[in-house]
């Protein structure tokens, strides 16, 4: 056999060996048997999602909830809303309202009534100024940390007029630490996160300028 015919035979082999290992990849890799993880996708991007944002309308193409996130005491008032807004989404407007939760409870925390003004109603505003000020006249800061938002559930929801009122649920785990002036510490403990269980309501007035829903009563489960 010349040295010609060997190389020839050499390279038939190899491709044969190419695609009987092809074939058998694809018989692998080109079947699907019911355990693939489905694509993961980027998260919608909102303007300013780099900071948090109050709760708000958004209008996406969905109008019913994803999941659990509503009790069925609150399905009807959910549909009334939806009625009169049909741009209102169910699970966008929990999503906002974990948002608003975070962010009232920090604003608080700091004691930043700047920032809780546009995010309470004059009630609850009136209220958490008051907490603040004893919180002040005692010589006391909080350092406390919201650890995680375990769950949070539509309670209620009901519509009046055109106002929209909506009572959501926090099961949350907080860190609470409380300081005195010298920032010693007088009271609980960031490595010990309490269970906490908030239910609170938002308002806002459908139809009008204003996208915010803002908090209107706390209370506790």
């Amino acid at each position: 056999m010349t040295e010609r015919h060997c190389v020839t035979v050499e390279i038939v082999l190899l491709a044969l060996v190419a695609l009987f290992v092809g074939l058998r990849l694809y018989a692998v890799l080109g079947r699907r048997t019911g355990h693939e993880q489905q694509p993961v996708t980027r998260p919608e991007t909102v303007p300013g999602a780099d900071q948090p944002v109050p709760v708000t309308d958004v209008a996406p193409d969905r109008n019913q909830s994803s999941g659990l996130v509503y009790e069925e005491a609150a399905a009807g008032g959910i549909r009334a809303i939806v009625s009169a807004d049909p741009g209102f989404d169910v699970a966008r407007f929990l999503e906002g309202a974990q948002m608003a939760y975070r962010m009232i409870l920090e604003a608080f925390w700091k004691a930043d009534q700047d920032e809780l003004s546009d995010l309470v109603g004059e009630d609850v505003g009136a209220s958490f100024a008051q907490a603040i000020a004893d919180r002040e006249a005692a010589g006391h800061k909080l350092d406390n940390r919201l650890v995680a938002i375990e769950r949070a559930m539509i309670e209620d929801a009901r519509l009046d007029g055109r106002t929209a009122t909506i009572t959501v649920r926090f099961d949350a785990d907080i860190a609470a630490v409380t300081r005195n002036q010298e920032g010693e510490v007088v009271a609980g403990s960031l490595s010990d996160a309490v269970e906490t269980h908030d239910v609170w309501t938002f308002r806002r007035t459908l139809g009008s300028d204003d996208p915010n829903w803002l908090l209107v009563e706390t209370d506790e489960a």
